[in-house]
């Protein structure tokens, strides 16, 4: 089994990062959301968030606490390239999710598009979760965004989870306040559909 720092290592390298399947020019809805729950103040993660343009719409937005975290260091790298100076206001961490050394209590916001569903082991979940609690303030806002029910059995070679929204809330139990949640068909660059959900909650 190849690690999974060195698959998604590889991802990057052997594609552009506007062409793998995840690939959105404009991360139109998770801007919607992080900005119909936070102002320009709040510290926002982006976990997954290597190569993602969301880094993009935040700024403009005129976002200035943001850290984006990625397994793969290439995701990153291209995304600073793409920033360029602007990078330099980003915190940006290559690590696991479910095993970075994340501060206590940092974070108003918490994104995540097309992560969670990669954790096909129990275990990971749990242990994803433990950082979300410890990681993000209480009454902040988390927002996860996972293959639905419609959606793909795998991804980028890997087997996926899918979920329903109230099967998405329940991975993350009784401290997470289940606000809302939308569908969204992506159109990947391939011209393929995927079918998404948002789930978002607060940290009560």
């Amino acid at each position: 089994m190849l690690d999974p720092r060195q698959h998604w290592e590889n991802v990057y390298s052997s594609k552009a990062s506007d062409q793998v399947s995840w690939f959105q020019p404009h991360a139109a809805s998770s801007l919607r959301l992080i900005q119909n729950c936070a102002d320009q103040q709040a510290y926002v993660i982006d976990v997954g968030g290597g190569a993602s343009t969301l880094v993009d719409g935040l700024l403009d937005a005129g976002y200035r606490h943001l850290t984006v975290l990625d397994l793969a260091e290439s995701a990153l790298a291209a995304s600073r390239e793409r920033l360029g100076v602007r990078a330099q206001v980003v915190q940006w961490v290559a690590a696991d999710i479910t095993r970075a050394s994340l501060p206590a209590l940092q974070y108003d916001v918490w994104h995540d598009r097309a992560v969670f569903h990669f954790l096909t082991d129990p275990d990971d979940r749990a242990r994803y979760v433990a950082q979300v609690l410890k990681s993000v303030k209480p009454g902040g806002q988390v927002i996860v965004a996972a293959f639905g029910p419609d959606g793909p059995l795998q991804c980028s070679g890997l087997d996926v989870m899918r979920y329903a929204p109230d099967a998405l809330h329940a991975e993350f139990g009784a401290p997470f306040r289940l606000l809302g949640h939308e569908s969204e068909i992506h159109l990947t660059p391939a011209g393929k559909e995927q079918a998404f959900v948002y789930c978002y909650c607060v940290r009560t």
